[in-house]
């Protein structure tokens, strides 16, 4: 890819497994919105804040017809672990490998460890915000709030 993935791109087509490891499929034929975040590992403290918040959010998200993804490395069964441990209602998935990742080009963060990044997602597919932030947590959720008041 030459430029950044980011606001006005078409998601790509993929399928990745779940926290239950049943496969996913997520395509821009789907017509849902949607709120997909990349994170870099279950149950570390950044990590758990950002989950947490969108978590605390959800219904205000549903509401307005958003769905909520979030995507790292991790293995279905410590997705089931971290859903279970912070009451998680959204889905996760495992991106072993981290190829839909590197999909979205928020493969890694100064080259060491995976980025954390936020697409947020219109129903047709395409790309209208993102928030790419690594040591914030609770700003991603705050950041989408913004888009949305003043859209």
């Amino acid at each position: 890819m030459g430029k950044e993935f980011g606001v006005g791109d078409k998601v790509p087509d993929f399928t990745l497994p779940n926290e239950r490891n049943e496969l996913v499929r997520i395509s821009i034929n789907d017509e849902k919105k949607r709120i997909i975040y990349f994170y870099p590992k279950d149950d570390t403290k950044v990590c758990t804040a950002q989950a947490c918040s969108f978590r605390d959010w959800q219904s205000e998200l549903m509401a307005i017809g958003y769905e909520v993804l979030g995507i790292s490395s991790d293995s279905p069964a410590a997705h089931q672990q971290f859903i279970d441990e912070y009451n998680l209602n959204f889905t996760l998935l495992s991106d072993k490998g981290g190829v839909v990742r590197k999909q979205f080009g928020a493969s890694s963060f100064i080259g060491l460890i995976p980025s954390r990044k936020t697409f947020v997602i219109n129903e047709e597919g395409v790309v209208e915000f993102v928030y790419n932030a690594m040591f914030e947590s609770e700003e991603h959720v705050t950041a989408i709030k913004e888009f949305f008041n003043n859209k």
